[in-house]
């Protein structure tokens, strides 16, 4: 970007026009302060950081829709309703108006390139925005979808809204426009009403193919300047000619008359280019011909100061302020851009439950850790001799961890995994916002789950042993407390480690390493540390933290205490306990490296305004 500065009035669509390379997204991303740069964008006089709820003043289409492949249209618009704030039945609302109410349980892997941009624009419309900023919205889209979506900005636009989008097309622009903005290698070219861009940029031609290209242009122009008439003969690629002024008839005469085979003749919208002053978007044939795109007097070539567009104003575009941003009036628009992380959702703990349930894979998993732990329970009974916790837990000598505490772990390592492989909370970002409310709401929902699952497995069981063996040899063992207790605080923590693993490493194989590291590596280590010579037993430990401790517990909180102590001092437990520690330090610690980037840059860039 090179000094760009423009203004998208409220009530107006307005486009920003470029070829691929000019700079529109690159201008964009700086509005939104997705990259780093200078300058300032002001959203109804407040640049983006200063807004508590950006979803609900910008709405943004940036590419495709991040999200599952597997997840519906309706889960997806849910689950970023949560992320806005705002009901679940926006969702319905939205689907409906952007004609997707019939395709709502169709998963967006399944939707079409139309389809999925209807799916976009209703995510960019969930906080009802005043501003939106699409990039590109038509790309690949038929005529009849385009039109779709220009009639909806349209009437956003209609009830006040602002609307700036980017787009390649100069028919496109002129078309569906209110105001278009030029830009061309990053500074701006022109900045135009639709219709003085229309009659500038825009002009319509006569499209000749013929083999003999050279002569038909030569002759042309020779019969224009004998009859004096303005006619500009432009040599395109592939034997084609545009003939601007003139039209299919008096080309078709001319091609007669002098015996010249013409294969194409139509009328056409030509588009002249971004028109810089001092150069001409075309070569012509003739150049003393009047009419050329370099020639001043020619209206394509835009001289008035409107049509230039501003000049020497600072970096930075005014969406929806009603005052144009200029040194005189905005003098901070010379500040550095930092770009910031994504913002968590405003309703973290919904978001991760329709985030986790939004999609077949939680219950797949669910379902075949069921399935494979009552079959282990069914073998495991027929030995008579197996404890009875093993057998109703599925847990086998030969395996490291029961089928629950794996199902656990890669459940809770999705939770985190998933947001980095579809990252509907940082699109354009490349990074997933550690608020310590998504965190929290993470590790609630993935412990809940795996308790639901440790209990589901027990249950199905016993039931399932009861069916098959008779209940004669079930029975409640006297330390069941304690054995629950344990149970639950092993899948919890094989749960817990998945999820910060994957949120310390960002892929979702490195939460279930994490998770099998436990009893394959930590395990063996502690249980060397535990056992070895001159180890002192803790047994006591609550009756002495007893006498430390005021005011007094009452007596059955030192059976509770002993509970929990036993827990973390077997070998498994003090491996889930050391591997959780380690992992929660090292998400904190990646969490801080971040913040104390960005406020090296943010020094930095102080530092270079001053």
């Amino acid at each position: 970007m090179d000094d760009l500065t423009f203004e998208a009035r409220p009530g107006h669509v307005t486009a920003l026009l470029g070829a691929p390379g000019s700079g529109k997204t690159a201008a964009l991303r700086l509005m939104l302060e997705l990259d780093s740069g200078r300058g300032v964008t002001y959203f109804r006089g407040r640049p983006m950081h200063r807004i508590p709820h950006p979803a609900r003043e910008v709405g943004v289409l940036l590419g495709d829709v991040p999200g599952h492949p597997a997840r519906t249209a309706r889960g997806q618009l849910r689950m970023l309703c949560a992320v806005a704030g705002v009901p679940v039945a926006r969702a319905d609302e939205l689907l409906e108006l952007v004609g997707l109410a019939g395709l709502c349980d169709q998963r967006i892997g399944a939707l079409s390139l139309g389809m999925d941009r209807r799916l976009a624009l209703a995510s960019a419309l969930l906080g009802d925005p005043h501003t939106l900023v699409l990039d590109d919205p038509t790309e690949g889209l038929a005529p009849r979808e385009g039109s779709w979506l220009h009639g909806l900005l349209q009437a956003h636009a209609a009830r006040g809204g602002t609307v700036l989008y980017s787009t390649a097309d100069p028919k496109e622009a002129a078309r569906a426009a209110d105001r278009v903005v030029t830009i061309d290698g990053g500074r701006l070219v022109a900045d135009q009403d639709g219709g003085d861009f229309s009659r500038t940029r825009l002009r319509r031609r006569v499209a000749v193919r013929t083999p003999h290209a050279a002569r038909l242009a030569a002759v042309v122009s020779r019969e224009a300047r004998v009859a004096r008439r303005s006619v500009e003969v432009v040599t395109e690629t592939g034997g084609r000619l545009a003939v601007y002024g003139s039209t299919c008839a008096e080309i078709g005469d001319t091609a007669f008359r002098h015996g010249l085979p013409v294969h194409q003749l139509a009328d056409e919208i030509g588009d002249t280019g971004p028109t810089v002053p001092g150069n001409s978007p075309r070569d012509s044939t003739d150049p003393g011909a009047s009419g050329s795109p370099a020639d001043p007097a020619d209206p394509a070539c835009p001289t008035d100061p409107e049509s230039a567009g501003p000049a020497g104003q600072d970096s930075g575009a005014g969406a929806g302020d009603p005052r144009p941003v200029t040194r005189a009036s905005a003098p901070e628009s010379a500040l550095p851009i930092r770009r910031r992380s994504a913002r968590g959702p405003l309703q973290p703990l919904r978001y991760e439950l329709r985030r986790l349930f939004g999609v077949r894979t939680t219950t797949l998993i669910m379902a075949v850790v069921l399935v494979v732990s009552v079959g282990l329970s069914v073998l495991l009974a027929r030995n008579a001799h197996a404890p009875l916790p093993k057998v109703l837990a599925a847990w086998p000598s030969l395996l490291p961890l029961p089928p629950v505490a794996v199902g656990a772990g890669l459940l809770g390592a999705l939770s985190f995994g998933d947001e980095f492989r579809y990252p509907a909370l940082a699109a354009g970002r490349g990074t997933v916002p550690r608020r310590l409310g998504l965190l929290l709401a993470k590790l609630v929902v993935s412990a809940g789950v795996a308790v639901v699952l440790a209990l589901a497995v027990v249950l199905v069981s016993a039931e399932t042993l009861r069916l098959v063996y008779g209940h004669d040899w079930l029975h409640v063992p006297p330390n069941s407390v304690s054995l629950g207790v344990s149970w639950v605080a092993l899948t919890v923590g094989c749960a817990w480690a998945g999820l910060l693993a994957a949120g310390v490493f960002r892929v979702t194989t490195a939460g279930v390493a994490a998770v099998l590291a436990v009893p394959v590596l930590v395990v063996p280590l502690v249980q060397l540390v535990l056992t070895g010579p001159g180890v002192r037993p803790v047994a006591g430990l609550p009756v002495r933290l007893r006498e430390l401790m005021w005011p007094r517990w009452p007596h059955e909180t030192d059976r509770w205490i002993a509970l929990a102590v036993g827990v973390v001092a077997h070998p498994v437990g003090t491996a889930l306990a050391l591997s959780l520690s380690v992992l929660v330090c090292a998400y904190l610690l990646t969490g801080l490296q971040g913040r104390a980037r960005w406020r090296s840059q943010r020094a930095a860039g102080s530092s270079q305004a001053s």
